[in-house]
């Protein structure tokens, strides 16, 4: 059977976890909650890069995003960060909407599904 490591755990959630060749990534949101969707974006998707390299893999390994964002009216700048980033000729599986998120000052969150 194969072992479960937990990357960044606390009493609550880890911020990934790794099973056999997989690694499942907690929601990423940005640091700083003033920013603007393009600083959001560009820090959430930052911490998901970091939490891939903890895990052994990077975001050419990535197999499923989930992209929530508070508005859909921030949809067209997000991806123009989100697209910039993404490997090109490696792209996962994604999906996007519009929820409730957690702090109303954060504007998108990150949820990724990569292979090591």
């Amino acid at each position: 059977m194969s072992e479960i490591v937990r990357i960044d755990q606390n009493t609550r959630r880890s911020r990934a976890s790794v099973f056999g060749d997989l690694v499942f990534l907690a929601g990423q949101v940005a640091d700083d909650k003033a920013g603007d969707i393009t600083q959001q974006t560009r820090e959430a998707l930052a911490k998901v890069d970091d939490m891939l390299a903890r895990a052994g893999t990077d975001k050419s390994r990535l197999l499923s995003v989930q992209v929530w964002l508070r508005t859909m009216d921030d949809f067209d700048a997000m991806n123009a960060v989100y697209d910039a980033w993404v490997v090109q000729g490696q792209t996962p599986c994604r999906a996007c909407g519009k929820v409730e998120l957690a702090d109303p000052r954060f504007l998108i969150e990150v949820i990724a599904i990569a292979a090591r």
